[in-house]
């Protein structure tokens, strides 16, 4: 079965189309608007080796807020809806990158319960023209919607720009170890409760 989503968002804030193959190549085709959020989910999708196609309009005029998180929400829903109900999956995964000076982690169970753990700090208030608080909130919304519980953690690091971006790869090698097929396990759902 192919693992593959193809969702759109609209509200009075962003309207958001996004197709996403678990199961890819890596390749990517993102305009959000927002440069340098086009630049982490480009790496995103080149890490995990998903398929990644995403096209937002929203209303930066007032602040980057909205775009970041709603693309956050529509790619969590995308990965729930992919994954189906999680048969054969490793479910856990987990990654630590460093990006020269930083070193991020991120940790991942596929559990269909969400939570986002986020231990990062950053030393300036942009990237580019993003807002450093923004990289919460997508991480944040993405979690909550896919359905995962996520752990982010700074282990070190002060250049905002190889802060973020080792996160975004840490959760892109994450994904990738917890979505994999388990050859040990058959078709058999990761859980002693039989669903997720």
């Amino acid at each position: 079965m192919p693992r593959t989503a193809s969702l759109t968002r609209t509200t009075s804030e962003t309207d958001i189309s996004l197709s996403l193959d678990l199961d890819g190549s890596g390749r990517a085709e993102i305009a959000t608007g927002i440069g340098f959020l086009d630049h982490m989910l480009t790496a995103l999708a080149r890490h995990a080796l998903f398929d990644l196609t995403v096209a937002a309009k929203g209303d930066l005029h007032i602040d980057f807020h909205h775009t970041a998180e709603d693309v956050g929400i529509v790619l969590g829903k995308a990965l729930a809806q992919a994954l189906g109900d999680k048969r054969g999956i490793r479910r856990f995964g987990h990654a630590v990158v460093p990006m020269d000076e930083a070193l991020a982690e991120a940790a991942i169970d596929i559990s269909g319960r969400p939570f986002l753990a986020w231990s990062v700090t950053f030393t300036r208030d942009k990237v580019g023209e993003m807002d450093t608080e923004l990289f919460e909130e997508f991480f944040r919304a993405f979690a909550m919607h896919a359905l995962i519980t996520l752990h982010v953690t700074q282990k070190a690091g002060t250049n905002a720009h190889h802060i973020a971006e080792g996160c975004f790869k840490a959760l892109a090698r994450a994904l990738r170890m917890a979505v994999e097929p388990d050859p040990r396990a058959g078709d058999a759902i990761p859980s002693t409760k039989g669903s997720l």
